[in-house]
């Protein structure tokens, strides 16, 4: 092998590659010094051009909001709908650290307007003064915008320490949130979102119920289908500044979807007449509360369910539960003499009672060591004149008469103790209890509507058992093709049969003279119910009133409950306190239908009027 170090050429050679080698690590070095006086620089001479460059612009993404679902009423009204809004936030931090940049390029703006070399001190204080001076008058003009204190909104911007967001307005209406964005403040951001809004206010308040502050149903119908009416949140991918603002939109990952709309059994026009009419009720009787429930005879729709006292779901605050509970499908009273219908039914279908039969009340009725009374001595009474003159000694006696199983089953049937299943929540099942544990007695107050009790919303589903000729049908609350879940209770010809009783309740010396509607006959009941004060018994001057009805008799289109809690003025009957409710409401509700009148009596009156008005 040849030795290098003894060969010039190799000795040359081995140089050559020593040198080039020398030459490569001093171009390396070099550039490794580039690159350490280039970090050098960027990150300690040029770090906050920097840092504002990085927080230019960064991609981020947005949730976008979803719209809830519309709520109708069955001719298309809207009821519920949500509405574009924003809330507004302001960013203390970010103001502060505005006012530093903003002075700074205003100084810089200043001198170049002016062409000074360098300002004094007047001329900064000048330009500072200035700056402060419009922003003091715009946060002025947002403190307005926003109904918002000028003293809270400056304690927020110089509180100790300061917060990186403060909301100071939710939900706010776009034309004003157009305002505020107009003022082009620093620090101030916009969220977009959408509002629940209620445009029938108080009106169908307790069916609908209301959302909270996240767009969630709370009570009502709003809870009821929540899952229905929610929407499903978008996500978009978005450029924003360093101050948080969307500046570009860069694609949608995720297109919101529209929650589906419920379209209501509810008629709006009926139910503003039931509201106005039932609150004039309650006033004038100086009562607790009232309720009012109209079905639709033929297949269970509720046409419309009002409650009082009401409440404005469009203002949430500091809104009580005894307010917003809807008492027409969620509380329960104890019927009264509206079910005593029922049991002259329920005789005539079994044959327990038959169409002649008579019954010797004399105003009191022993049954072993209690009592059953009349108001009135009424001698014998035939079944018409047990339903127009309301006997418990008649029905009383027709009740012991019926096993108890046939009793409860025919409550059971008509849905007491039973939930309506309407789809509200928190529905009322009522209570009725075993028949093996029942005595004499028990059947007897039964059959005047004492020992169980029901809500308004199943007193009327029980109430189309008669009106549509033995049928009882299902309610609902959401507009339906056809009721797939009726039930036969009577016999078509047993229907009729107390139909026809029970317009003699209307007749001058019936019970609810006050539930006539002029051109239609009308077929109801009362009720004068004393209230329960639980183990102690009943109250001596606590009723519920209530009239229970149907129209036209002859072919019922629209059945009726209305109850009035505690009447406290001078009248508490049924007939005297719901049943004119019944006459005002059910009287234009027909009108409004467009239902016939069936009354010949009233026919060529009605023929003469629509014939002059046409002239």
């Amino acid at each position: 092998m040849q030795d290098f170090r003894s060969d010039p050429k190799a000795k040359k050679a081995a140089n050559d590659f020593s040198d080039r080698r020398k030459v490569l690590v001093v171009i390396m070095l070099a550039f490794a010094l580039v690159l350490v006086g280039k970090a050098a620089e960027l990150h300690i001479f040029k770090k906050d051009f920097l840092q504002g460059k990085g927080e230019i612009r960064q991609l981020g993404k947005v949730v976008l909001p979803a719209n809830r679902g519309m709520m109708v009423d069955r001719n298309g009204v809207p009821l519920a709908v949500s509405a574009p809004v924003a809330s507004i936030k302001i960013s203390p931090k970010e103001i502060q650290k505005d006012d530093e940049n903003l002075v700074l390029r205003l100084n810089r703006k200043y001198k170049k307007e002016h062409k000074l070399k360098k300002l004094t001190e007047s001329d900064r204080a000048i330009v500072i003064a200035n700056y402060h001076q419009s922003r003091a008058d715009k946060l002025k003009q947002m403190a307005t915008l926003l109904n918002l204190p000028t003293k809270q909104l400056d304690a927020w911007l110089h509180e100790v320490p300061l917060r990186a967001n403060i909301y100071i307005a939710k939900r706010i209406d776009p034309h004003i949130c157009k305002a505020v964005k107009e003022l082009d403040i620093a620090g101030v951001y916009f969220e977009h979102e959408f509002k629940r809004f209620y445009p029938s206010a108080d009106i169908s308040a307790h069916l609908l119920g209301f959302t909270d502050a996240n767009e969630e149903g709370q009570v009502g119908l709003e809870l009821a289908y929540q899952r229905t009416l929610q929407g499903t949140p978008g996500l978009r991918h978005v450029i924003k500044d360093g101050k948080g603002q969307i500046i570009a939109d860069v694609k949608d990952e995720l297109a919101p979807l529209v929650g589906k709309s419920l379209e209501l059994t509810i008629d709006q026009r009926l139910q503003y007449l039931a509201y106005k009419e039932l609150q004039a009720a309650v006033a004038l009787n100086k009562a607790k509360a009232g309720t009012l429930v109209l079905l639709d005879a033929k297949n269970g729709d509720v046409l419309a369910v009002a409650n009082q006292p009401s409440f404005n779901p469009n203002i949430k605050e500091n809104i009580k539960e005894a307010v917003y509970r809807n008492r027409a499908l969620t509380e329960v009273f104890e019927p009264g003499s509206t079910v005593k219908p029922f049991i002259v039914a329920a005789g005539l279908e079994g044959g327990y009672v038959h169409p002649g039969d008579h019954f010797a009340t004399r105003g009191v009725f022993k049954i072993g060591d209690h009592t059953v009374k009349d108001v009135h001595n009424y001698g014998t009474m035939d079944l018409t004149k047990v339903i127009k003159k309301s006997s418990n000694i008649a029905v009383s006696q027709m009740a012991l008469r019926m096993p108890p199983k046939y009793l409860w089953d025919t409550y059971h049937k008509l849905g007491f103790g039973v939930s309506a299943k309407a789809g509200f929540p928190q529905e009322a099942r009522g209570t009725l209890s075993d028949y093996h544990k029942w005595h004499d007695f028990d059947r007897a107050i039964m059959s005047f509507g004492y020992g169980f009790n029901a809500s308004a919303l199943q007193l009327a589903r029980a109430y189309t058992a008669l009106a549509d000729d033995g049928i009882m049908h299902s309610v609902s609350l959401l507009k339906r093709d056809e009721d797939n879940a009726e039930t036969r209770v009577f016999s078509a010809a047993t229907a009729k049969r107390v139909r026809e009783m029970m317009e003699t309740v209307i007749m001058k010396d019936g019970t609810a003279y006050e539930a006539r509607i002029d051109g239609y006959s009308v077929a109801g009941k009362t009720g004068t119910v004393k209230k329960s004060v639980g183990k102690s018994g009943y109250a001596d001057k606590k009723y519920f009133s209530v009239f229970a009805g149907m129209a036209p008799a002859k072919d019922p289109r629209l059945v009726m409950v209305v109850m009035i809690d505690e009447p406290g003025a001078k009248n508490y009957y049924g007939g005297l306190v719901s049943a004119p409710v019944f006459s005002k409401v059910m009287g234009g509700a027909l009108r409004m239908l467009n239902i016939a009148p069936d009354k010949e009596d009233t026919m060529p009156v009605l023929l003469t009027q629509a014939a002059a008005q046409t002239h």
